[in-house]
Parts: C-alpha cells; structure tokens; sequence
C-alpha cells in the first residue's frame, strides 16, 4: 500500500521535545518503513538552513527514494555535493515509541521556535512541523495573499492540470 500524509494537526510539545504523532500519519510511517512491525516505526526528519521555519518529515522510504536520487548524481559535481549536505547531511532518524511519540531535540525545537504546540501539515509525500504561531502569522498569510491573486471562481485542482499525465 502506498499510502499519503494527509490533512493537519495540532499538537502538543512538552519541555522534553516529546510530541505525539497523529494515528494517521503514523499509519503512513508504519508503512513506509521496511523494518516495522519488527522495529518501531521510524521517520528522517530534515532541518537544513533552507527549511527556514519548519522541518520537513518523511517515511525511511521516501528518503531512500531521495537517496538514489542523489547518488545517481556525477560523483564530485556541485549538485551531488548541495545535495548531500543539504539533505542528508541535514537529516536525522526518529523512532516513534509504543505511545505513539517522537522526541524532538532541543536544537531542531530552537531552529524553528516550537514549544507549547506544534502544528503537523501534510504535503503528501512528507509533512511539514511548525510553530503553530509562526504558521498562523506566515504561511496562512501567504496562502491568503496568493488565494487573493487568483480568479474568483479558482480551483485548487486546476492546478493539477497537465500534472501526471
């Protein structure tokens, strides 16, 4: 099964970094890691400088799909370099424990302000972690401006089209 991150939470984070992974994402990280049942399951989270107020969270598959895709760049280019220390070397592992949680270190929680709530935004494929403040002030007033942009009668599915296929 190949299944997406969908929709959006809000959850809490305690003074330890710990905070709980919704059941429907963690159905998605069960299933995109080779490993589990036998292991509990486990997710790459990214924070490179680039991810300015969020980190990026993505199944063990999903960033083994990234992987190739970055080794089947000529060794010793520019492009496999950035790509290297912007992805992986920007990234590390999280097990989900038997309550369902990840702990986040304090270093990622400092990079993008989180404490008190996090709010978790599926992107498909990864889902984005957020200061639930900072993602209210920044990127729901970027949404609003963009969707201000549009034609009154816009579909987001439109943005689809040619997409695929």
């Amino acid at each position: 099964m190949d299944l997406s991150f969908r929709g959006e939470f809000i959850q809490k984070v305690d003074a330890k970094g710990r905070m709980s992974i919704p059941a429907a994402y963690r159905h998605v990280l069960q299933d995109g890691d080779p490993a589990y049942p036998a292991n509990a399951a486990r997710m790459v989270i990214l924070y490179g400088p680039h991810l300015k107020n969020c980190l990026h969270a993505y199944t063990i598959d999903a960033m083994a799909e990234i992987e190739r895709d970055i080794k089947a760049l000529p060794r010793g280019s520019d492009q496999r370099k950035w790509a290297s220390r912007l992805i992986l070397g920007k990234s590390m592992e999280a097990e989900v424990d038997r309550d369902g949680r990840i702990i986040l270190p304090k270093e990622r929680r400092e990079q993008i302000g989180l404490e008190g709530e996090a709010l978790m935004i599926a992107m498909g494929d990864y889902f984005e972690i957020w200061n639930k403040a900072t993602y209210e002030a920044e990127d729901e007033a970027e949404m609003l401006d963009y969707l201000e942009k549009q034609d009154k009668n816009f579909d987001p599915l439109t943005l689809l089209d040619g997409a695929g296929g």
